[in-house]
């Protein structure tokens, strides 16, 4: 063991694997060879060995051989014969065992002694035999190895030439198999690589285009439309909208990508979700309940190409999401004026609001990811969900009330729009853990009602359309799901929109007595919808007549609220008026949404009384608003998804 670190053991006895004692005589008979010589082995001279088993005994008694324990090998390859059959073995190191090609017999290397050291010539000097010349080299005499395997000589000089070659041929030999497989593999790979990269390139092709529009030939220079033929778009890309070159194509296709993640394969079972085929003939009646249930994601293709979506407004609407979630606070409420200070954001977010709600900010968070169909029991959003859901109920007060910590004018503002939620939910997956939750809060806000009909800041206060609507909207969610809402409820608000109502039902006030608004006309047009007003009522034409050619969306007139309640009226009634609304309100949206950074997702608090609510209340409606092909359930068209 001292005199080298780099042994093997056998695992039985070989009895032939001999070397000369230090100071024994050497077998004359046995040739001394270079390893470092090129010219051809000798012819021996010499006559046979005698290696029988007598022979060699005697040769141990008299103290001419000695029988080694652990030999160093130092890499090299050591011959000896096999202990059961005396065929010869040809053994490695780095192998760790090895066998017998004729009888199978199996030799063992003691690992831990195969370390490489050059040290055993200091530790046990061996006499060197007699050498026999081989040629007339120098290297044959620097260097010299007996038969026997063990070095004499001192450290060789520079090695020439054939030495080096001799080297890499032992690199080669001394490859363990594990690398050398991996090597070729590795090189095997990197060749089909290049082989596939060369193949994509010659399958680029440029595809001509015949069909060449009047905008396409108006201008000078005009380039060719990549028409995108080998990307597969489920929903519609505009003509405007297609790509003239690689960067907007990239584009593009990452739009494509993300709208895809908030729908749901028809074609895969979903327990959670009602059967398929009778939720398509429930949006084909005229039953409340269609009004909700074309927000299931497995017919979202279908619903988007009917109404007028395209891939970039359903990538909004995802990347809208995406922002929104990653501002939703632990407890799972959202602020809209301190939304910035969670552990995602950390102030990276401007924009916020000059009033702080949780009730409110919460509720507006929650209305897009309902409107998208994502749940509390499905969608890649149902832990958001959940957790915004359980922040409402565990903050209801026992009479119904919403309004959680929200004071001043925002308090019935923040529970009609939280009682939008809940009724929703509760319409969406039938958990009779929120049934009473919503009823309560409906209850509450049949109570708030002022005799005039209206609402207003505080329960019992006289008035205002802006609040009026979203009570509304929330009674009409309760119907939607089944929920008990007063009749008298309903005509009593009808009343109050009387009374602030102008040019023969086609206008509306903010309250009595004031000029109209085309902002306030867009919601009270909603609501009359809702409250059973027909699609060819004079009123309701007309008042659509002066939002689209008196008040058209406009990029450098951002009106988030206005928007939110015109496109909703727009949608309902369809038609050359909603295709012309439509096409603005979606193409300034997709363009204000920022892309990149941190604000990603969102929209710019801009516009009247965006300040208030700041970014979270903006980009909130924003995603509603974009959602609006299958939010809702157009009250005036039927749809056959068959």
């Amino acid at each position: 063991m001292a005199d080298s670190q780099n042994g093997f053991r056998f695992v039985a006895p070989v009895g032939a694997d001999y070397a000369p004692l230090r100071d024994a005589r050497p077998l004359s008979s046995l040739p001394v060879l270079s390893l470092k010589s090129t010219e051809p082995l000798p012819r021996t001279s010499g006559g046979l060995v005698d290696c029988s088993e007598s022979a060699i005994e005697q040769g141990v008694a008299d103290g001419r051989l000695w029988r080694p324990s652990p030999v160093g090998v130092n890499g090299k390859t050591l011959l000896c014969k096999c202990p059961e059959c005396s065929a010869p073995l040809s053994i490695r190191v780095w192998l760790l065992t090895v066998n017998c090609w004729r009888c199978g017999a199996s030799v063992a290397i003691d690992e831990l002694e195969c370390a490489f050291e050059t040290v055993a010539d200091a530790a046990m000097p061996v006499a060197r035999a007699k050498e026999v010349p081989i040629a007339s080299t120098p290297a044959a005499e620097d260097d010299v190895v007996n038969a026997a395997g063990i070095a004499g000589a001192p450290e060789p000089p520079p090695l020439t030439e054939p030495a080096v070659r001799f080297r890499v041929v032992d690199l080669f030999d001394n490859t363990p198999a594990w690398l050398a497989s991996l090597m070729v593999h590795l090189i095997l790979l990197i060749l089909l690589a290049l082989l596939h990269f060369n193949s994509l390139r010659l399958d680029e092709s440029i595809t001509l285009s015949t069909n060449v529009g009047r905008s396409d030939t108006e201008d000078v220079n005009a380039r060719m439309v990549d028409r995108i033929d080998n990307v597969d778009f489920e929903l519609p890309v505009p003509e405007s909208d297609l790509p003239t070159n690689r960067q907007q194509r990239e584009q593009l296709v990452l739009a494509n990508e993300e709208a895809k993640v908030l729908r749901i394969d028809p074609n895969e079972p979903h327990p959670e979700l009602p059967d398929l085929a009778q939720l398509k003939r429930v949006i084909g009646s005229d039953v409340d309940q269609r009004t909700l249930a074309v927000r299931d994601p497995r017919i979202r293709v279908d619903m988007i190409r009917r109404e007028g979506g395209t891939t970039l407004t359903e990538a909004a609407v995802a990347r809208g999401l995406q922002w929104m979630a990653a501002h939703q606070a632990e407890d799972g409420s959202w602020n809209t004026y301190a939304f910035n200070r969670c552990d995602n954001c950390r102030r990276r977010c401007d924009g916020a609001g000059s009033l702080g709600s949780e009730s409110a900010g919460t509720s507006l968070c929650l209305l897009p990811f309902l409107g998208a169909g994502q749940t509390h029991l499905t969608g890649r959003y149902k832990d958001v969900v959940s957790k915004g859901l359980r922040w409402l109920i565990d903050h209801q007060k026992e009479d119904g009330d919403l309004r959680a910590e929200t004071v001043g004018q925002a308090g019935m503002y923040a529970h009609g729009q939280a009682t939008i939620v809940l009724c929703e939910a509760y319409a969406l997956t039938r958990d009779e853990t929120l049934r009473q939750p919503a009823q309560n809060a409906v209850n509450f806000i049949v109570g708030a009602q002022h005799g005039g009909g209206g609402w207003r800041y505080y329960p019992g206060e006289d008035g205002d359309t802006s609040v009026v609507g979203w009570q509304l909207m929330a009674l009409q969610s309760a119907r939607a799901a089944g929920l008990q809402v007063p009749a008298e409820t309903m005509e009593l608000a009808g009343h109050f929109l009387d009374t602030v109502s102008s040019h023969d039902g086609s206008r509306y006030a903010y309250r009595p007595n004031q000029r109209a608004t085309h902002v306030m006309t867009a919601e009270a047009m909603l609501c009359r919808m809702y409250m059973g007003w027909k699609r060819d009522d004079p009123a309701l034409l007309s008042g659509l007549e002066y939002l689209i050619d008196r008040h058209p969306p406009q990029a450098g007139d951002f009106n988030m609220y206005y928007w939110y309640y015109g496109t909703q009226a727009f949608h309902h009634v369809g038609g050359s008026s909603w295709r012309k609304w439509n096409k603005r309100v979606r193409d300034i949206l997709v363009q204000t949404q920022h892309s990149s950074g941190h604000i990603a997702g969102s929209w710019d608090p801009r516009g009247p009384h965006a300040s208030v609510g700041g970014r979270l209340y903006v980009t909130a409606l924003a995603v509603c608003t974009l959602e609006v092909y299958y939010r809702h359930a157009p009250i005036f068209r039927q749809l056959d998804l068959y």
